[in-house]
């Protein structure tokens, strides 16, 4: 990858036209030369003004931008579709809510050319919180909890067959993309299905990929109050549950497994988390909010687990590993499970992405 490869940025969005607004408008001051990258927006549906603001933005960008329309609701039918119609050799993943840094293309890409085995690459996220965050997420939140680089991250520059990368700020190489099947879906018209860009990266890590990490690729994750809150860390991990039970169950594959480990979680793992939360909370490593959250984390992984025990539609959409091509088998289950509305909207998402 000797001369600067194209690269396309895919912003997935929902209702978020305000905050929108703010990411293209970083990428707009990218030093990579602005004829090797394109943008594309893909719309997951939103109500709001979304396409207006993306139209006036477009109009004196000097970046090319595109605008696709994705009616399937699931940020996975949105990066996929997306994914789709980019042009890219370098697919680069963010949301809505980011703010980059005017190296973040040039720095990240480079990255690719330390081995040829790398297929997906990552850097700095740190917090833009809209207002000052109470002492205790400063504390115990400043990671993961937020899609965050962890504090102590020790090296500069890193290549790993470590999976890592948030899809905040996540580049792939485009033949890697497609050789994985793409993102796994994550909350999809308001049912939780699986991991997303941790079954993504599982996916490239199987394939024999490697992932990279340069600290000099920065983003900022615009953090309101409301992600501030001990509503937000109970959901936060409750959906965690969900997606680890989506992962193990796609480990074995084997539903006749499924009660053996809930009995094991229940009887043998939740005792030891609660000590774990307890030991943290002395060390103040954690919060007395962490323990309502752990609670959800494993009332939602049971509720996860019966559900496969009892629906074999909803196994099958879990057994999915490619949610380019089959992403037609899910979309057929979803307009069966979520009704009238859903499929009408589902057999809308069957045709191509529409351009602004």
């Amino acid at each position: 990858m000797s001369e600067v490869p194209f690269s396309s940025v895919i912003i997935p969005t929902y209702n978020r036209g305000h905050l929108l607004a703010r990411t293209l408008a970083s990428f707009q001051e990218q030093s990579y030369p602005a004829d090797r990258f394109e943008i594309l927006v893909a719309d997951n549906n939103s109500q709001d003004d979304t396409r207006e603001r993306v139209a006036a933005i477009a109009r004196v960008s000097r970046i090319p931008i595109h605008y696709l329309f994705e009616p399937r609701q699931g940020v996975h039918f949105a990066r996929n579709s997306a994914a789709k119609s980019a042009q890219g050799t370098i697919l680069y993943f963010t949301d809505d809510d980011m703010e980059a840094d005017r190296a973040l293309l040039g720095e990240l890409v480079k990255v690719f050319d330390l081995d040829p085995r790398v297929g997906c690459a990552t850097g700095t996220i740190l917090p833009r919180f809209s207002q000052p965050p109470p002492r205790w997420v400063e504390r115990t939140m400043l990671n993961g909890l937020l899609s965050l680089t962890e504090a102590d991250q020790p090296e500069e520059l890193v290549v790993s067959r470590r999976a890592f990368a948030y899809s905040c700020h996540q580049a792939v190489q485009r033949d890697a993309f497609f050789r994985s099947g793409g993102f796994n879906p994550e909350n999809t018209a308001g049912v939780w299905i699986g991991d997303g860009e941790t079954g993504l990266n599982a996916k490239l890590r199987g394939l024999g990929y490697l992932f990279a990490f340069t600290a000099k690729s920065i983003t900022y994750h615009v953090i309101p109050p409301e992600r501030t809150t001990l509503g937000y860390l109970v959901r936060r991990l409750g959906n965690q549950g969900f997606c680890d039970s989506y992962s193990e169950y796609r480990l074995h594959r084997n539903r006749a497994k499924l009660v053996g480990r809930m009995v094991r979680r229940n009887a043998v793992e939740v005792p030891k988390a609660l000590a774990r939360s307890l030991l943290r909370l002395a060390q103040r490593r954690e919060s007395w909010r962490h323990l309502p959250a752990w609670a959800s984390y494993f009332a939602r992984r049971n509720q996860y687990d019966l559900r496969l025990l009892t629906d074999s539609r909803f196994r099958r959409v879990v057994e999915i590993d490619d949610w380019i091509r089959d992403d037609d088998i899910a979309t057929d289950w979803l307009a069966e499970v979520l009704g009238a509305g859903a499929r009408k909207s589902a057999a809308r998402g069957a045709n191509q992405p529409t351009y602004l």
